[in-house]
């Protein structure tokens, strides 16, 4: 092996006679030692970064019914509020790879045709007469539906104008995994809206309620025992979310589990908590629970319970990153 010579080791023609002097060149250059990292690169367990944390549908109706009166179309044609974890420096996600919002339209009001990279789908809370459109296909959104947009199609929404009341659903979507690797696109419809459409009762980019609780109601207990009754809509629904709906009953205390992959829980029905890492979230219909990964957690359900789990496990899987360990079976609560 040769050896480096004396101006091998010369810094802007200067000897670099000590770690201080070696460091400052480090600085310069804008690179590192192996063995001086400010911090550490590798750690034995994921970081905790982002928080357990709950948003109360009843907290946030009213805000968006405000924003209806004060925010019109000209404005944004799409009405809703985003999720943002309370993490210290987050300024956008709900858990590390997905974001959740709360959205609103009124009868009469159609929001535009656009196109993403980012996958989304809608998890529909009240309101009829509201419609999607979906690469030409419109389907009808009625309360308990879910409703997919895969990546990078043509879509759009509105409410028929005779209808009777105002329709939310929440949001989720892969925004902060794109913005991540850096493959943000978005694209407006030359003409706002799309022409050729073909009027639907079922596709496959909805799951219809009373089909997901038919299916429920059927399902035999799922072996993690983080609810009673499981199933997957989709196989899985989009190549980086998949969606799964719990159902849970009463008394029901689910095991206590901590995951790879992030997750964001919308509820249906019931009312309950959830404990996740020292935090309690207490639920009801309508409300948005986050638990990032690798946080233990567990349901305690106090009132017959229906939950959608939106997770990131297809990502994770792919990339032969999902790792699950439960720390305690699930049990029925003493005090039934």
């Amino acid at each position: 092996m040769a050896v480096a010579s004396t101006s091998d080791s010369e810094v802007s023609g200067r000897p670099v006679a000590s770690l201080d002097e070696l460091y400052q060149a480090f600085d310069d250059l804008s690179i590192e030692g192996g063995w001086h990292q400010r911090s550490p690169a590798l750690w034995d367990q994921p970081r905790k970064s982002l928080l357990p944390h709950g948003w109360k549908y009843s907290d946030v109706k009213p805000i968006l019914a405000a924003a209806g009166d004060l925010v019109d179309q000209d404005m944004s044609d799409r009405r809703n509020v985003t999720l943002t974890n309370p993490a210290e420096g987050n300024t956008f996600p709900t858990v590390r790879t997905l974001v959740a919002a709360y959205q609103l339209i009124r009868p009469g009001e159609a929001a535009k045709a656009h196109r993403h990279t980012p996958s989304a789908l809608r998890i529909i809370l009240e309101g009829h007469g509201t419609y999607t459109v979906v690469q030409g296909e419109r389907v009808e959104m009625r309360p308990g539906d879910v409703v997919l947009t895969p990546s990078w199609l043509w879509h759009e929404h509105a409410q028929m104008s005779t209808s009777s009341g105002d329709c939310y659903w929440v949001d989720i979507l892969d925004v902060p995994l794109v913005h991540l690797l850096e493959t943000m696109f978005f694209e407006r419809l030359p003409g706002d809206f799309q022409g050729e459409v073909e009027d639907l009762d079922e596709a496959p980019i909805v799951f219809r309620w009373e089909d997901s609780v038919a299916r429920l109601e059927i399902a035999t207990a799922p072996a993690h025992g983080m609810s009673e009754q499981e199933i997957e809509l989709g196989a899985p629904a989009l190549r980086t979310i998949a969606l799964h709906m719990q159902q849970m009953s009463a008394g029901f205390v689910s095991a206590t589990s901590r995951t790879t992959s992030n997750s964001v829980f919308t509820v249906l029905e019931g009312r309950g908590r959830t404990e996740a890492d020292g935090t309690t979230i207490e639920w009801s219909r309508g409300d948005v629970v986050a638990i990032p990964a690798w946080r233990p957690y567990r349901h305690v359900v106090s009132e017959n319970a229906r939950l959608v789990r939106a997770s990131d496990e297809p990502l994770m899987a792919a990339l032969g990153l999902l790792r699950t360990e439960t720390l305690q079976a699930s049990h029925r609560s003493r005090r039934e």
